[in-house]
């Protein structure tokens, strides 16, 4: 086993659900060690949760643990920043400047305008950037995408993508909540960029495709609600496909329904997240063919990211751990002057700034009554 990647943490503290899921991801296969954090936006909480978590070195703010870490000689070599949206930005380009590598969750950033001058401190930097997509770690959804571009469905024609959620269907008052519906913290969108990203995200991952234009028609149903909690988007790829993408946080029934559908002139593909472990394939003219995970007819990019025998699930954490294991292979390559190898896949930095222009022309094109809105690429 090669030496553990040192990690430092932004955000994730004691009462944030998403630090304890990338803490866990992070050590699955056992592939980092957590050493240094700045775990709150307050110095007393961000000891308090460094002390819980027993780590060596607890900082009060994200900019001392960038400037003092990368001055020691067994300084941390990447940060998980897991914060609330707006603080995306600052952060990431504080630990870029010093060298260290990125592991962000997304979205990337909270505006258009930060997000395309985090692309260029990304460029000006050594340092990598890990966007944590995690549904692109699914077995399953590697398993998709190798077949779409094996040429298994044909020509792509139609791409449905949906994420409905319902914990948002009343007005919630708890953390979570209450950043996630706020504009100056999460962004212009809500349902948009909390949960839409994804599924926009998950589209073009398996598809291989970028979307050209789209007309979107967004909606906040809880009164007084200042982000949408429901989307429904119209999508144009470039090459012709045309796609539909529906995401809401106020569908009762709905907890985590990512589910896309692929169709092609030769077959189409189907996979729900909450059913991960299988995705159906339908030559078109045969009957529907059920591919399990690590099951027969699954293929090498599937089997690259399973770690147990078939018929014992594995989704969530093991899909976030999936991204963290690939970008410790990638920063792994880089300590030591190599290439990084080419069947390392994790979201980029670039995927990052399509999710947010994703967002912006969602906004843009709801407000002017759902007229069509091109991505700049």
């Amino acid at each position: 086993m090669a030496d553990r990647i040192k990690l430092g943490m932004v955000g994730g503290g004691n009462d944030a659900f998403i630090g304890g899921v990338h803490r866990i991801a992070s050590r699955i296969d056992d592939r980092f060690e957590l050493v240094a954090g700045a775990l709150s936006s307050t110095p007393e909480k961000s000891q308090a949760s460094g002390a819980a978590l027993g780590l060596p070195r607890i900082y009060d703010n994200y900019k001392q643990m960038a400037q003092r870490e990368a001055r020691r000689k067994d300084g941390i070599d990447a940060v998980s920043i897991v914060t609330p949206n707006h603080v995306h930005y600052a952060a990431a380009r504080e630990f870029l400047k010093c060298g260290i590598h990125v592991i962000c969750d997304k979205p990337l950033t909270s505006t258009l305008a930060d997000a395309k001058k985090l692309v260029k401190a990304a460029e000006d930097s050594d340092a990598l950037f890990i966007l944590t997509h995690n549904y692109t770690g699914y077995p399953m959804v590697r398993q998709a995408r190798e077949m779409v571009a094996n040429g298994d469905i044909g020509t792509i024609r139609v791409v449905q993508v949906e994420y409905p959620q319902d914990w948002l269907t009343v007005e919630q008052d708890f953390k979570q909540a209450e950043w996630r519906t706020d504009p100056a913290r999460s962004g212009a969108g809500g349902s948009t960029g909390d949960i839409g990203t994804h599924a926009f995200n998950l589209a073009c991952f398996v598809t291989g495709l970028e979307v050209d234009s789209l007309a979107a028609d967004l909606e906040a149903f809880v009164p007084g609600r200042q982000v949408d909690d429901n989307g429904h988007v119209m999508l144009r790829f470039d090459g012709g496909a045309k796609g539909m993408l529906w995401c809401s946080q106020v569908a009762p029934g709905n907890e985590n329904a990512l589910r896309i559908r692929v169709y092609g002139d030769k077959g189409g593909l189907e996979w729900a997240q909450e059913d991960p472990n299988y995705l159906w394939h339908t030559p078109f003219g045969e009957p529907k063919r059920l591919i399990t995970r690590n099951g027969a007819g699954a293929g090498d990019a599937a089997a690259r990211v399973s770690r147990i025998p078939p018929g014992h699930p594995e989704g969530y954490l093991e899909g976030f751990a999936n991204i963290y294991t690939e970008a410790a292979t990638a920063i792994a390559a880089v300590k030591a002057g190599e290439v990084v190898p080419e069947d390392v896949v994790y979201p980029t930095i670039h995927d990052g700034l399509r999710g947010v222009q994703f967002v912006s022309a969602c906004v843009k094109s709801s407000a002017r009554n759902a007229a069509w809105v091109k991505l700049d690429h």
